[in-house]
C-alpha cells in the first residue's frame, strides 16, 4: 500500500490530522483499532473550559473541525470565567458524546482522499533519517512519505481499579504495543504517565431532589464561526458536595490506591487531580464539589465530574454513597486510572515533526498532553505540516502572541514534561491579544493561505473586521447630549462628565459596557448583514478595543520587539559545548532541548538572560 500520508490513531489528534491532510490534497490514511470509535470521548462528555475553548476556537479558525461539531452535538453552553476580565471569559459546553461520536465517524468517512484501515501500527520504517512507513498488523507495509502518530493513552496502557491491573487502552479496548519500542529503537526517549477517570452512575440510583441542578447560559455562543442559527438544548447538570465522612473513608484506604501504593509510577495531571489526591493535598479542605453530567441526551449513565479515581471498586461506592442524593448510588462502571508512554516533546520541532526523522510527526497525550482540545490542535497543526513535508513545502508554526496553539507547541518543545499538560490562560503571556472572541481574526487568513478554510469563510471573517474597525470609529466621532450621559453615568454610580465627550471616553468608565449604551438613545450601531452570532463577538470585540485600548498597544509594541529573537535561527549542528560563555546547566539544556532560535532557548528551564545574551553574540559571530 502507498500514501502520501498516513495517521496513526482515530482520536481527537488523529481525526484533525487526516481531515487536514485529506482536505489538502493527499492521499491519506488513518490507520485505528477500531473505525467505529472515531473520536471517541474517552473521559468527560464537554469540550472547552478555561484556555481549552480559546484552543477549539483557534482550531475552528484554521478549517478544523471539533468546534463546528461540538456546536452540532452540545446539550449544554456555557461561558466561564465571566466575573473576569473578556481577555480570559472561556466556551464551555456539555457534549452528547454519542451523537459527537457519530458525527465525527460520518465526517471522516465523507471525505475524499481519505482511506480508513482497521489494524493495529506495529513499527516505524525509516531510510536514513527519512520516513519511509508504517507496518501494520500481518506484517503489511503501508509506504508514505510523512507519518502522523497519535496514539493517546494506547501505547502499552495499563488500567488500575485499586490492585486489578488490566492491559487496555481505555475500558474494554485493547492497548496498542509495538510503537514504542520502534521508537526507542530509533534513539527516542519515551516516559510514563497517569490519567484517570470517575465513576459512570446509574441515573435511576441517584436521588434527584437532593442536589442542585446547574444550567447552561439563557444566550448561549457557539463554537464555530461558521455556526448560524444556533439553538441549542439547555440540559442541566447538577452538584453535589463531599463531606469528612467521605474523606475518612478514602483516607482509611490510600493504601489500595495505585498511586499510594507504588504501583503507578507515572505522573498524574496536577490540575486534575484524583479524589485521592485533592483528599491528602487539601486536607484543610471539608468538601469538594462534584458535578454529575449527563454522557448524551436522554442518559442513563452520568459521569461524576471532580471523582476521578483509581480506589478499589467497593471503596469508591462506599464514599460517594456518603454525600446527599447518592445514598442508593450504583455504578456502570467505576472509576479508573490508566498508565501509558509518551514521548518528551523536546525531541520535536516547533512543526511537531520529530527532529531526528524527517517526515515523521507526533501529536495529542503521545506529546505528555491532557485533553481532546489539546490534542485536536496538535492533531491539526501536525497534518498540515505532514501535508506540507510530503510537498516539500515549509511547515506552518504559530507563534506565542499569534495563538494559544502556539503557546501550547512551543511549551511542549521548550519545556520539561514532567505531568500531564493541561492549557490555562496563564500560560499565555499575551493572553490580551489572544481573547476566544478574535480568533477568527488572527488566524483565519492563516487557515485561508494553507488552504483549509475557503473563501467564503474567508470573506466572512474579512467582513467582521470591516464592521469591527467601523464600530470603532462610530464610537470615537459620537458625542452624545452632556445631559443625557451624565443622567446615564449617574444611574450607573460614575461620576459626571463636564464637557462632551466621545462614546469611546465613556465607554472607558469601569461600570460602563456597550450593551448598557446600546440599550439607550446615546448610541447605536448599523449591524448590517450581522447574524445573532456574529453579533455577539462584535460586541465583545468593540468593547475590548475601546476600553483596553492602551494595553493592547503597548503589548503589541512588546511582541513586535520580541519578534527579533524569535527570528534569530540557530543552526541544527549549533555546538553549545563549544560556547565558554554559557554556563554548564545551559549547555547541557540546550544541547538537550536543541532550540530551533533564541527566543526559544530564552525560555528553557536554566537558561538565564546573561546566557541568551552569550549565545546572542556566537550567533552573530562570522
Amino acid at each position: 500500500m502507498k500514501f502520501d500520508v498516513v495517521v496513526v490513531g482515530g482520536g481527537h489528534a488523529g481525526v484533525e490530522a487526516s481531515l487536514a491532510a485529506a482536505r489538502l490534497g493527499l492521499k491519506t490514511v488513518l490507520v485505528t483499532l477500531d473505525k467505529s470509535a472515531l473520536g471517541r470521548m474517552s473521559c468527560n462528555p464537554a469540550v472547552g473550559g478555561l484556555a481549552k475553548g480559546h484552543l477549539v476556537r483557534e482550531v475552528d479558525a484554521l478549517g478544523g473541525e471539533m468546534g463546528l461539531l461540538t456546536d452540532r452535538a452540545g446539550i449544554q453552553f456555557k461561558m466561564l470565567n465571566r466575573s473576569k476580565g473578556k481577555a480570559v471569559w472561556s466556551p464551555r459546553a456539555q457534549v452528547d458524546k454519542k451523537l459527537y461520536e457519530r458525527l465525527v465517524v460520518a465526517t471522516v468517512h465523507a471525505q475524499e482522499r481519505l482511506t480508513i484501515i482497521e489494524a493495529e501500527a506495529r513499527e516505524v520504517q525509516c531510510v536514513g533519517p527519512r520516513m519511509a512507513g508504517i507496518t501494520i498488523d500481518g506484517d503489511q507495509f503501508i509506504e508514505c512519505r510523512s507519518a502522523v502518530l497519535t496514539c493517546g493513552t494506547f501505547l502499552n496502557g495499563l488500567i488500575h481499579v485499586g490492585r486489578r491491573k488490566i492491559s487496555a487502552g481505555r475500558m474494554g479496548e485493547e492497548a496498542s504495543d509495538g510503537i514504542t519500542e520502534s521508537l526507542i529503537s530509533l534513539g527516542f526517549t519515551a516516559g510514563r504517565l497517569k490519567t484517570g477517570t470517575p465513576p459512570r452512575l446509574r441515573r435511576d440510583s441517584i436521588s434527584w431532589n437532593k442536589v442542585r441542578p446547574v444550567s447552561g447560559d439563557q444566550d448561549p455562543r457557539p463554537f464555530s464561526f461558521r455556526t448560524t442559527h444556533f439553538n441549542p438544548p439547555n440540559v442541566p447538570c447538577h452538584t453535589v458536595k463531599t463531606n469528612s465522612l467521605t474523606h475518612e473513608i478514602i483516607g482509611q484506604h490510600l493504601s489500595e490506591s495505585p498511586m499510594y501504593s507504588g504501583e503507578i509510577s507515572g505522573t498524574g495531571p496536577r490540575y486534575c487531580p484524583s479524589i485521592e489526591d485533592k483528599v491528602v493535598r487539601f486536607a484543610d479542605r471539608d468538601s469538594h464539589h462534584l458535578f454529575l453530567e449527563p454522557e448524551w441526551a436522554g442518559s442513563s449513565q452520568i459521569y461524576t465530574n471532580g471523582f476521578s479515581t483509581s480506589l478499589p471498586e467497593a471503596v469508591q461506592l462506599k464514599a460517594l454513597k456518603t454525600s446527599p442524593g447518592l445514598e442508593n448510588v450504583a455504578f456502570y462502571r467505576p472509576g479508573y486510572a490508566i498508565e501509558y508512554d509518551f514521548f518528551l516533546p523536546s525531541q520535536l520541532k516547533s512543526s511537531l515533526e520529530t527532529k531526528d526523522i524527517d517526515g515523521l510527526f507526533l501529536a495529542g497525550q503521545l506529546n505528555g498532553t491532557s485533553g481532546y482540545e489539546e490534542a485536536a490542535a496538535q492533531g491539526l497543526l501536525a497534518g498540515v505540516n505532514a501535508a506540507h513535508s510530503a510537498l516539500d513545502k515549509p511547515p506552518l508554526v504559530l507563534r506565542r502572541d499569534q495563538a494559544y496553539i502556539g503557546v501550547l507547541i512551543d511549551d511542549l518543545v521548550t519545556k520539561e514534561t514532567l505531568e500531564p499538560y493541561r492549557m490555562f490562560t496563564a500560560h499565555a503571556e499575551h493572553r490580551l491579544l489572544l481573547r476566544h472572541t478574535n480568533a477568527d481574526l488572527r488566524l483565519s487568513s492563516v487557515g485561508h493561505s494553507v488552504g483549509l478554510v475557503d473563501d467564503n469563510a474567508h470573506g466572512a471573517v474579512l467582513e467582521k473586521h470591516s464592521g469591527l474597525s467601523s464600530f470603532v470609529e462610530e464610537a470615537r466621532r459620537t458625542r452624545p447630549n452632556l445631559q443625557k450621559i451624565n443622567q446615564f453615568l449617574r444611574h450607573l454610580g460614575e461620576p459626571e462628565t463636564p464637557t462632551k465627550t466621545s462614546i469611546t471616553e465613556v465607554l472607558r468608565r469601569p461600570k460602563v459596557s456597550l450593551s448598557d449604551l446600546l440599550k439607550t438613545n446615546l448610541f447605536s450601531l448599523d449591524w448590517g448583514t450581522f447574524s445573532k452570532e456574529q453579533r455577539a463577538d462584535l460586541l465583545d470585540e468593540a468593547e475590548t478595543a475601546i476600553k483596553y485600548e492602551g494595553y493592547i498597544s503597548r503589548q503589541s509594541a512588546l511582541v513586535e520587539r520580541l519578534v527579533k529573537n524569535e527570528q534569530a535561527q540557530i543552526p541544527a549542528s549549533f555546538e553549545y559545548n563549544n560556547c565558554g560563555a554559557l554556563s554548564l546547566e545551559a549547555r547541557e539544556k540546550l544541547s538537550l532541548v536543541r532550540p530551533q532560535t533564541l527566543g526559544q532557548a530564552s525560555r528553557i528551564s536554566g537558561v538565564s538572560p546573561a546566557d541568551v545574551a552569550a549565545l546572542s553574540v556566537f550567533l552573530a559571530s562570522p
